[in-house]
């Protein structure tokens, strides 16, 4: 294989992951022209067009996808290879990029960050924040983390938080002009403060007790799609709010908030790291991994 064609194939998975040649070339540290030069040379060797361009944004074509498909895993391999180099001196080293929902990034990952930071000063780590599932492999992602009940069965899954729980809150304003609810039917006559999740579907209060399961479609004036702005409508009282209860213990243990439906709110598995099945993993994955498990 021509050694020419290598690095230009490099630059062109570069600019289909980010979607444009200025992103690749900070991406890549080289100058625009750069990378839009190997690009076009890369198709006038081919003969074929590998890339849409428009005013706005730069798409693979079929042929491009096409070619992409089967690079990727080849340019994974590659990069592989030079991370086990690398760990050679035991000291791994690279780009580390996750998908991670904005909760998980609150309570699993932002409180431990600056030891990991510390810890491996090689390791370039990018946290994405997208609430829906992602196929990491499709995504470019070296992994992601995710609840442990929305995790497929074909990836491979680390525990790296314990056991957490919902909590239904309102505070003691609230409660001076409704009643408190005992059962999640007796919702449909509050107000309750909703969640939009990213991909725009609204959450489900989801409740158990005693081997009975109750989905409730929530209503109210107020919608937001960020746990903490949730518990603060809720301590303002705005409504009842429906949160993880890591969000609201303070403010219920000095009575800004009050609990209720107590014994319909189980735990639930926590948060895992998941990642795609590889011959050998990724020394920066490796690492990442072992930090954050959740031991015992």
């Amino acid at each position: 294989m021509n050694r020419t064609h290598l690095s230009q194939l490099a630059v062109l998975a570069t600019v289909a992951q980010c979607g444009s040649f200025r992103g690749a070339a900070r991406e890549l540290a080289i100058a625009p022209s750069a990378v839009s030069h190997a690009v076009s040379s890369l198709e006038a060797r081919l003969g074929v067009r590998l890339l849409a361009r428009s005013t706005r944004s730069v798409a693979p074509t079929e042929e491009g996808a096409q070619l992409l498909e089967r690079l990727r895993p080849a340019l994974s391999e590659i990069d592989l290879a030079l991370e086990s180099a690398v760990e050679a001196r035991d000291r791994p080293a690279g780009n580390l990029r996750l998908t991670v929902p904005r909760t998980a990034a609150h309570h699993a990952l932002t409180p431990r960050l600056g030891a990991f930071a510390q810890a491996y000063p090689d390791i370039v780590l990018e946290i994405v924040i997208e609430d829906r599932f992602t196929d990491v492999v499709e995504g470019g992602f070296d992994a992601g983390v995710r609840l442990g009940e929305s995790l497929q069965r074909d990836m491979i899954a680390v525990r790296i938080g314990p056991d957490i729980r919902g909590a239904v809150v309102g505070a003691p304003s609230y409660f001076a002009s409704m009643p408190r609810p005992r059962h999640p039917d007796d919702l449909a006559d509050h107000h309750c403060i909703r969640f939009r999740f990213s991909s725009g579907i609204l959450y489900r209060w989801e409740f158990e007790k005693g081997g009975e399961e109750i989905e409730i479609a929530a209503q109210g004036p107020l919608i937001l799609d960020e746990d903490h702005l949730i518990a603060q409508a809720a301590i303002d009282g705005a409504g009842l709010a429906f949160v993880f209860e890591d969000y609201v213990r303070g403010a219920i243990g000095d009575g800004r908030l009050i609990r209720v439906l107590e014994d319909w709110c189980p735990t639930f598995d926590g948060f895992f790291v998941y990642y795609a099945s590889r011959r050998q993993m990724r020394p920066a994955l490796r690492a990442f991994v072992d930090f954050f498990k959740v031991s015992g």
